[in-house]
């Protein structure tokens, strides 16, 4: 089966691995989004699917077009791919090309929940006790298309953004691959659409917390750790939380206790232990460590 791949973060590189080491599948070219500056110097830095194709010296085309346009078009003709399978790409493919081939898309929830471009992240937030994928036939609506696959489990512990994702991708590339095998046996099922929930591109300053509410807080953290990550409006960001208590009320910032590598921290409804903290333009440092060098003891406030 000939397979044009369009995918540009981590996620879909896990999933292009899996589907290039199954020898059912011709994988005929790579669409990922540009190169964009990355960091403080603003270098360029290629999409992840992109680096894993070029690291591993694998012999198909990359395309990274600005836009889906009339030239796009033409190359995906002439690739003739018998299914598109699409996966984080960042962009929403026009009619004419979910009209070229058979267009699948592997989106990280159980649809129709968190449509939309942060998915994970929403699970996490809402303390989701269930994690899983979804391969859907693709359509013009945003991840509205029939359901042709799920994968799901029942979690037992809170997952931080970087435990999960490659938990998904995994189980992401399996599902692909099962999918893409039995698509002529598979009886595809329309999504309840009123239950849908969807969910938008994070932004930075989802990122800023305050000590209210300390699950609200620790969960902010397991989904943001990598970007934005989770800072006070002083712009100090908070490393290494644990959730100690949700229900005993505090001060805002109240410093409870002073432990070796680490602060525990009151807040309007639940405590949580600090394992580092960065002021903004400083160097990230242990918490006790950082108190100390503001003269800050049991009983103060951070802020």
């Amino acid at each position: 089966m000939r397979i044009l791949f369009m995918g540009t973060p981590y996620f879909a590189q896990v999933i292009l691995e899996k589907i290039l080491e199954d020898s059912h599948f011709e994988v005929v070219g790579l669409f990922a989004q540009p190169d964009r500056p990355f960091g403080r110097k603003q270098e360029l830095k290629s999409p992840a699917t992109k680096e894993y194709v070029i690291q591993k010296n694998i012999p198909i085309p990359i395309f990274q077009p600005q836009n889906l346009d009339e030239e796009s078009f033409g190359v995906i003709a002439k690739l003739k791919p018998d299914a598109i399978v699409v996966v984080a790409y960042g962009k929403i493919l026009p009619k004419q090309i979910l009209a070229s081939a058979k267009c699948l898309n592997i989106h990280a929830s159980v649809l129709p929940n968190y449509r939309g471009a942060s998915p994970i992240h929403e699970m996490i937030l809402n303390d989701d006790k269930i994690y899983g994928v979804s391969v859907i036939a693709m359509e013009a609506g945003l991840d509205s298309g029939d359901i042709l696959g799920v994968s799901a489990f029942e979690r037992e512990k809170p997952l931080g953004l970087e435990a999960l994702l490659p938990i998904l991708a995994e189980m992401g590339g399996a599902l692909a691959i099962k999918v893409l095998k039995n698509l002529k046996i598979i009886q595809p099922l329309k999504q309840r659409h009123a239950d849908a929930t969807y969910c938008k591109k994070i932004i930075k300053n989802q990122g800023l917390v305050d000590f209210e509410n300390a699950k609200e807080i620790y969960l902010k953290f397991l989904a943001y750790s990598t970007w934005p990550q989770i800072f006070l409006p002083s712009g100090l960001k908070l490393f290494g939380i644990e959730l100690v208590c949700q229900t005993e009320e505090y001060q805002k910032g109240e410093i409870l206790s002073v432990q070796k590598d680490s602060i525990v921290v009151g807040c309007l409804r639940g405590t949580l232990r600090i394992g580092a903290l960065q002021s903004p333009g400083k160097q990230k440092m242990d918490a006790k460590t950082y108190i100390q060098g503001k003269r800050l003891k049991i009983g103060d406030v951070l802020a």
